[in-house]
Formats: C-alpha cells, structure tokens, sequence
C-alpha cells in the first residue's frame, strides 16, 4: 500500500508540474491545494501536500494520508477513486512498471495530452516479444504523437509568422496585447507595456476568450482555465498566469461557467 501511496504522490506532482509555470514543491502544493478546493470543495491546506509528498517520495517513508485525500489524489488522474487507482496500477519493482499509454480527453492543443497509467504488459516482454529496440519503439511513438500533430493541424490552423515572414516564436520577447501574446525584438517598449522572455508554448497557446457568452458546460471541459479577480472573471484557453495580475490560472469549472458564462451571463463589460 505505501508503494501505491508514493506512486499516487509522485504522479499527482508530476502532472500539475505541466499545469504550471513553476515547478517547485511549493508551488505545486500551492496549487493543488486551491485546484482541489475549487473543483472538488476539498479543503487541504499547502503544507499538507507537502508533507506527503517529502516523506513518500523524496524520504521514500511511509505518511498516513486519510482515505479521503487518496480519493481526490486518484481523481484528479482520472480514477475514481484510490481503490480504482490501486486495481489499474501495478507496480512491479523500481525498474520495471506495468503500464500503458491511454489519451484522455485529447485537447485540441497537444500539450495537454496526459498520460494514464493502466494494468497491460511488461515494457520489457512487449519490446522483446515484438524484437523492437529502444530505437525502434522511440520511432513508433513518435509516428504515434506525429499523426496526432498533423490530424490537429488539418483541422486548425495556427498563425506562427512574424511580420517579415519568420517564425514569430523565434523573436526573443514577448508582452500582451489586450488579448494575445504579441512577439518583440525589443526588451523596451515603454513604462505601459511588460515585455518578458519569450515563452514558445504560452505564446502559442494562452489567448483571453473574449465572448465568454459562447461557452456552455458542454464545450468547456479541458480547454478553458479562469482567474476571478474583484468580482470580475477572465478566461482563457490555456493553464499559465493571468498576463495582467500575475495570478496562476485555474481550470473552469460547472459551476464557474454556469455563474460566469453563457449566453445569458452579465459577468463582462
């Protein structure tokens, strides 16, 4: 059981490190802390998941973690709850793991593709069994994630261009402009304008939603995060900081966008 609970720890840490922009314990605990209390009404303070996570994985100690928290923990990865997680997952030894790739809620932008870890096969017996090498089976997955790159791409277009024709991520800056990311040569361009290091993928990806009143509960789920700031809410189509106050982003929610959305919300100007 306590082999369950680190791998539950350390996945859980793993897969909010891609939901924010800094990585650290702290401020991954920070946000699961306020993404569970917002999604699920579960109430677990910072310094909790912190606990949890110093003494299974990084002292490998056991910690008692009430059944009520495993069950979020398991959620959050798209179990139902931890028994479910601890039937899925079979951990055989530190080297070898007893897993599959599964995509979950495919996004329309690719680098929200997560992975779940399921009962199938060996690595080891799978690649021995079909001759493949570690070359090889790399080849495989990469045509696997490239057709879903290009089935994506077929289906929406992203303007990556610059003004003189190059690739405006190649520009060494970046600032926002009412509602995107605008790429920049320059490091200056004013005391009113907050010009930053470019960031490739929040340049590509985090745009401000500009007619909330066309999201519904049946076409936000993973792909809206919100920040709700002096009664007001901003959404946007990526997870990050809000551009203006700085403030991570949380994923949307039924009850956010049934109070803050929609055709018939008031909630902006």
């Amino acid at each position: 059981m306590c082999e369950k609970k680190r791998f539950l720890v350390k996945t859980v840490f793993e897969k909010a490190k891609n939901e924010i922009p800094r990585g650290n314990k702290s401020s991954v605990a920070s946000y699961l802390s306020s993404l569970f209390e917002d999604r699920y009404g579960f109430e677990r303070e910072e310094r909790a998941y912190i606990r949890y996570y110093t003494s299974l994985v990084e002292k490998n100690e056991d910690y008692n973690i009430d059944d009520l928290a495993l069950d979020y923990l398991s959620k959050y990865l798209k179990y139902n709850d931890f028994k479910d997680f601890c039937d899925k997952v079979n951990i055989e030894n530190d080297d070898l793991k007893t897993f599959s790739l599964s995509f979950n809620d495919i996004s329309e932008k690719i680098h929200q593709i997560f992975i779940t870890v399921t009962p199938t096969v060996l690595l080891p017996d799978f690649m021995k069994k079909n001759g493949m090498g570690i070359l090889e089976m790399t080849f495989v997955l990469l045509l696997v994630t490239g057709g879903v790159v290009f089935s994506n791409n077929k289906s929406k277009h992203i303007d990556l261009i610059g003004e003189c024709g190059s690739p405006a991520v190649d520009k060494p800056f970046m600032y926002w402009n009412k509602d995107r990311y605008m790429a920049t040569d320059s490091s200056y361009l004013g005391p009113q304008i907050n010009v930053i290091p470019m960031n490739p993928g929040t340049f590509t990806y985090l745009k401000k939603i500009t007619r909330p009143d066309t999201l519904n509960i049946n076409n936000f789920k993973g792909k809206v995060w919100y920040d709700k700031s002096n009664n007001r809410v901003d959404f946007f189509t990526s997870f990050g900081r809000h551009p203006e106050n700085g403030k991570t982003l949380k994923e949307a929610t039924d009850r956010i966008i049934e109070n803050y959305a929609g055709s018939d919300n008031e909630n902006q100007d």
